[in-house]
């Protein structure tokens, strides 16, 4: 008995605990009928007429770039935009008639609105226009009445403050070209644009951010009934420049008017700090669309606007190049500083006659009169006596014939030829009066302006080799941003005794009486500067033309003139700054060039451009052309 009383009790407790699991189990799928049936039955019910949820991309703001100072170069502002739900209207014709009274809409534009409403359905919004200013927007508002479904609408654009004086700099951004998109939703947006050249087009990623995301809920017909969730994304980074905005300004009005380039740079960590290229263009106009005609004006105008000639354009460096071949001389010994060549004006290689800037010639030339006085037929006779390997191998240590990996697209290499070179590439021998013309810095070398600025700095920071840059971070392709080290500049291996030679003749070059440009000179002594003016013939002087009289530059076509240049460095007590400024078909070196420089380089030491700064870290021409000097 008692055996069956503890079977009973065990049996009787084991159906409870059954009992009560299925009474726990039946109350949990009754409470969730509830909610869903009662509780969600209005969400469900919608879902159920055919309805879904759309997620939407959200575009963030596009990353901001400063100057080396934090000042905004290019940014985002708000974009007021016109736009048109054609469903809220009766009569579009008659909607679009009334506010063409009130802002121009051109044919252009009502081509494209009408062709946007008929792909788009009638509860999407279509933008009439937009870049509207305020006094537009407060005339649209005011007329708000008689303009049944047209809205103001608030969006970002991209703006660049100082337009074309950064212009080649920074570049622009655009609409999304067909192919442009593959990979990247966020770029199939509407209103997505892509950086197109420029530091642009190279962060581009890490400018753009990460997109955001908006859970709405849209009926059968995809009108939004409501927005569920929103997550705003990642805003663009934000990357700073080693520019100094002040003297890039300064450098872009200073060359207006001028198919020009200029470079300054600080000589030991080689930050840029300006680069200018001159005419420009506005980029703010690439962003909101270019009309045909203005594309137009720009592809075909003679001094190419769209080039970076800072990086991209291509230069004999002229008389700037004297100092490579003197202590391309010096290092191998065939002449020392002291040793004085005679210079009657020309000199002759069997049946070619070489001459000199200076008709009648020089007289008795040492290596630094050679310099300061730019004499032409001392270079022939010291390239002659080094040879074109050698010359080209100091070239090449200076920076020349190379690029240095900038943050720019178009960097070009130049050239720095060999006799090798000229085997491989042209298929005949080197000759001696290719040499001759290479002394002088024509011939087949080419150069950029870039490249002159780091020639220059490697001569006066006691052979350094320092490569340019610039940004202040090192930024990598998801946006992520590291501090800069600091740069290596490893020894280029020249005799300190033979670059102290080249300051100090440099420095005679601008502030001796006797020196080509010494009228472009700084006057106070604590901002004074040295440097080397060039100036390259793009065109044959012919021997008649000679004995008549050359035809100076402003009685020639403008294709016609010389290329003017002058590289040079400041303060010449401890040199900080080097500049390079090319003028294309602008006259004489010491003439145009030279006072550029000055003006440049007295800024910079005024403002002192090179000081530290912020720290970023967060994310928010033919071979017988000469040369005088």
């Amino acid at each position: 008995m008692h055996r069956d009383s503890e079977r009973h009790k065990l049996f009787s407790r084991r159906t409870a605990m059954l009992g009560g699991g299925k009474m726990l189990l039946l109350s949990t799928l009754v409470g969730r009928m509830y909610y869903l049936q009662v509780v969600e039955a209005e969400r469900y019910s919608t879902l159920a007429d055919e309805n879904r949820i759309n997620f939407r991309l959200l575009p963030p703001p596009r990353g901001r770039i400063v100057d080396r100072f934090g000042v905004p170069i290019a940014d985002n502002q708000q974009n007021y935009r016109v736009v048109l739900i054609s469903e809220q209207t009766r009569d579009l014709g008659e909607t679009l008639a009334r506010l063409g009274r009130i802002i121009p809409i051109s044919d252009h534009d009502k081509s494209r609105i009408l062709r946007e409403l008929r792909q788009n359905r009638s509860f999407v919004p279509v933008t009439l226009r937009d870049n509207l200013n305020w006094e537009d927007v407060a005339r649209i508002e005011v007329n708000t009445p008689d303009l049944p479904g047209i809205t103001i609408d608030v969006g970002q654009s991209r703006y660049y403050p100082y337009a074309d004086e950064t212009a080649h700099v920074l570049g622009y951004v655009a609409a999304v070209a067909e192919g442009e998109a593959e990979g990247d939703p966020l770029l199939k947006l509407p209103d997505s644009r892509i950086g197109k050249s420029g530091i642009e087009k190279v962060y581009d990623l890490a400018l753009r951010g990460a997109s955001g995301s908006s859970q709405v809920e849209v009926n059968a017909y995809g009108r939004v009934i409501r927005e569920l969730t929103r997550n705003e994304g990642q805003p663009g980074t934000r990357i700073s420049l080693t520019i100094d905005s002040k003297l890039q300004r300064m450098a872009a009005k200073r060359l207006d008017g001028e198919s020009a380039a200029a470079v300054v740079m600080d000589i030991h960590n080689g930050d840029i700090l300006a680069m200018a290229s001159t005419p420009a263009f506005d980029p703010n106009a690439f962003n909101t669309g270019l009309s045909e005609t203005q594309w137009n004006d720009l592809i075909s105008n003679e001094k190419s606007p769209l080039v970076n000639k800072a990086i991209g354009g291509h230069y004999s460096p002229g008389s700037t190049f004297k100092m490579i071949v003197a202590l391309a001389a010096l290092e191998k010994g065939v002449i020392t500083p002291d040793s004085e060549l005679f210079c009657k004006g020309d000199v002759t290689l069997g049946d070619s006659t070489f001459h000199c800037w200076k008709r009648g010639g020089h007289g008795s030339v040492d290596m630094a009169t050679g310099i300061y006085q730019s004499c032409d037929v001392y270079f022939y006779e010291i390239a002659r006596r080094t040879g074109i390997d050698r010359i080209a191998d100091m070239a090449r240590r200076m920076g020349l014939g190379d690029r240095f990996g900038i943050d720019l697209p178009g960097e070009e290499t130049g050239l720095v030829p060999t006799s090798a070179w000229k085997e491989a590439v042209i298929g005949g021998p080197w000759q001696v009066g290719e040499t001759l013309i290479s002394g002088i810095g024509q011939g087949y070398i080419l150069t950029t302006p870039l490249q002159l600025t780091v020639m220059t700095s490697r001569l006066v920071n006691g052979g350094k080799a320092v490569v340019p840059h610039l940004t202040r971070d090192l930024i990598g392709k998801d946006g992520e941003i590291t501090p800069r080290p600091p740069q290596e500049t490893p020894d280029i291996g020249i005799d300190p005794s033979h670059l102290a030679i080249m300051r100090k003749a440099m420095e005679t070059v601008v502030n001796d009486p006797r020196g080509t440009a010494y009228r472009a000179r700084i006057k106070n002594r604590k901002y004074r500067m040295g440097g080397k003016t060039g100036t390259v013939q793009v065109r044959r002087i012919g021997a008649r033309e000679r004995e008549e009289g050359v035809i100076k530059n402003k009685d020639l076509e403008w294709k016609e003139r010389d290329h003017a240049l002058f590289v040079g460095f400041a303060p010449t007590d401890a040199p900080r700054y080097a500049a390079a400024v090319v003028v294309e078909h602008g006259g004489g070196g010491s003439k145009v060039a030279a006072p550029i420089v000055r003006d440049i380089l007295e800024k910079a030491q005024r403002i002192d451009a090179a000081r530290p700064g912020i720290s970023t870290g967060t994310v928010v021409a033919g071979s017988d052309q000469q040369d005088k000097g």
